[in-house]
C-alpha cells in the first residue's frame, strides 16, 4: 500500500476509535451525574407510581450497556433521541444550533488566522526588536485572560461606554448578512483574541525555526528583501506546524464556544447545551457531546492529513 493512503487510513481509523470512546466517556459521564432524571421531569410531587412508570417508559430500568448499545444504534441510524424537556426531536432542535455555530466560527476563523499570520511574519522580520515584543506581549495577554472575561469586558467597552456594537448576538433566518455580521461582532472579537495569540506564536516558532536552514541563507545571500525571504521561502516550508495549530484552533473554535455564547447570549450549540445541562436533559446532553467530540476528532483527522500531503518527506520517501 502506497506509505501516504496507509497513513491517511490509519488516522481515520484512529479518529474512529476515539470516537467510540469518546462516546462512552460521554456516555458513562452523564449517567453517574447525582439526581433523577424522571424527579426532574415530573417534580417533587410525583409519585411513587408515576416515576416507576417514567422510568420504565425511558428505558433508565435497563442495565447501562443496553441502555448505551440503545443509545449508540440510534446515533449511527441518525437518530439522536428525543429531549426531556419538550419531547422535541434533538437532531431537527440542534441543526439550526450548529449551524450557527459554524457561522460565528467560519467568521472567527476568517479574521484570526491571516492576522495570526501576518503578525507572526511580522514578529519573524523585527525578531526581538520592539514590534515582536509588543505583538508577543499582547498576544501572550490575550491568551491569558479568561474568555467570558474577555466578554464582559468587550460589552462594557463596546456595548457600554461607547455603544458601537450590540451585546446581545441574536440572530435568525430573516436577518441580512451584515445585520448578523453586526450582531456577531462582540463575540467573534473575542473568539479572535483567544486564539490569535496561540496560532501567532506557533507561526513564529515554526519560521523562526525554518530560517535556520541554509536555502534560506542562499535567498538572503541573493539580495532578497527579508520580509520576501520570510513571506515566500521561510512560510511555505514552514506550513505543516502552521496548519496543525489553525487547525486545532479551529477545532477549539467550534468546541469551546460554550462560553462566549452564554455571555453573548448566542443561539448556537454551546447556549443548547447549557439550557439542557441546566434541566438535566441527559439525551440532549449526550447529542451536543458527541457532536462536539466528533468535530474536534475530525478537525485533528484534518490537520494530520494536511500534515501529511504537505510534508515532503513523506510525499516522496526513501
Amino acid at each position: 500500500m502506497n506509505p501516504i493512503l496507509k497513513l491517511l487510513v490509519q488516522r481515520i481509523a484512529l479518529g474512529l476509535v476515539l470516537l467510540f470512546a469518546a462516546s462512552v466517556l460521554i456516555f458513562v459521564g452523564t449517567t453517574i451525574l447525582p439526581g433523577d432524571v424522571a424527579q426532574n421531569i415530573l417534580g417533587q410531587g410525583a409519585t411513587p407510581q408515576a416515576l416507576e412508570n417514567l422510568r420504565a417508559q425511558l428505558g433508565l430500568n435497563d442495565p447501562a450497556y443496553v441502555r448505551y448499545f440503545n443509545w449508540l444504534g440510534g446515533v449511527l441510524q441518525g437518530d439522536l433521541g428525543t429531549a426531556l424537556t419538550n419531547g422535541q426531536d434533538i437532531a431537527t432542535s440542534m441543526g439550526g444550533r450548529l449551524w450557527n455555530t459554524l457561522f460565528l466560527a467560519f467568521w472567527a476563523a476568517v479574521v484570526s488566522v491571516p492576522l495570526a499570520i501576518l503578525l507572526g511574519l511580522i514578529a519573524v522580520r523585527y525578531r526581538d526588536r520592539w514590534p515582536d515584543k509588543v505583538i508577543s506581549t499582547i498576544t501572550l495577554a490575550t491568551v491569558s485572560v479568561p474568555e467570558f472575561l474577555l466578554g464582559y469586558i468587550a460589552i462594557f467597552l463596546l456595548s457600554v461606554t461607547f455603544p458601537i456594537a450590540p451585546s446581545l448576538a441574536m440572530i435568525n433566518d430573516s436577518m441580512s448578512l451584515g445585520a448578523k455580521l453586526q450582531a456577531i461582532s462582540l463575540p467573534v472579537l473575542v473568539l479572535v483574541l483567544t486564539v490569535l495569540g496561540h496560532m501567532m506564536r506557533m507561526t513564529r516558532a515554526a519560521i523562526l525555526n525554518v530560517m535556520q536552514s541554509a536555502y534560506i541563507e542562499t535567498a538572503e545571500l541573493k539580495g532578497l528583501r527579508p520580509f520576501t525571504v520570510i513571506a515566500r521561502h521561510a512560510l511555505p516550508n514552514a506550513i505543516a506546524p502552521v496548519v496543525n495549530v489553525v487547525m486545532l484552533n479551529m477545532a477549539y473554535l467550534v468546541v469551546g464556544v460554550v462560553v462566549v455564547e452564554v455571555v453573548f447570549v448566542y443561539p448556537g450549540m454551546g447556549q443548547y447545551l447549557v439550557d439542557h445541562v441546566a434541566k438535566r436533559d441527559v439525551p440532549v446532553v449526550q447529542a451536543c457531546g458527541l457532536v462536539f467530540a466528533a468535530v474536534y476528532i475530525s478537525m485533528n483527522i484534518l490537520a494530520d492529513v494536511i500534515s501529511i500531503l504537505t510534508n515532503p518527506r513523506l510525499r516522496h520517501p526513501k
